[in-house]
């Protein structure tokens, strides 16, 4: 990994302005975790197409989309599978076995379940200030696909 995330933590702010703990993360739906996991996952994805340089909101949108929609993402857990923990890749389970009701608009019920998975671990690592890990494995999926 080229360089650590640590100067300034949403998830620290939050919980300073609202005077709450975040806690039981284990315990929280698959759903859930993947709820905030999309959320965290596209502002980190926007985050490196605006660092490029100034576009066109339109190009700007299309760039991330490409990297967000979930078949992309389905891509990013299969290259990302191999560096998971045990732990890591029971959270994934949990997020890509979830019964869900809805289906992305453009993507295979497969692609959904395992974007799904992938947001979930997102979620997860994001709420329990794995933020360091959460960045790795970002990267590594991020430069396995877009070789």
């Amino acid at each position: 990994m080229e360089k650590s995330i640590d100067s300034f933590d949403i998830l620290d702010f939050i919980e300073k302005r609202e005077n709450i703990e975040i806690k039981e993360i284990e315990t929280y739906s698959p759903l859930t975790l993947a709820y905030i996991g999309d959320a965290v996952y596209e502002l980190i994805i926007r985050t490196l197409v605006v660092a490029k340089g100034n576009k066109q909101v339109n190009k700007l949108h299309k760039e991330s989309s490409s990297l967000v929609k979930a078949s992309t993402q389905a891509d990013m857990i299969e290259n990302i599978k191999e560096i998971l923990t045990e732990d890591e890749e029971v959270i994934f389970k949990r997020g890509r076995n979830a019964k869900s009701f809805s289906k992305a608009k453009n993507a295979t019920m497969s692609e959904y379940r395992q974007a799904t998975g992938f947001e979930a671990l997102i979620g997860y690592l994001y709420l329990s200030k794995k933020s360091d890990r959460m960045i790795e494995i970002i990267n590594y999926g991020l430069d396995k696909i877009l070789k």
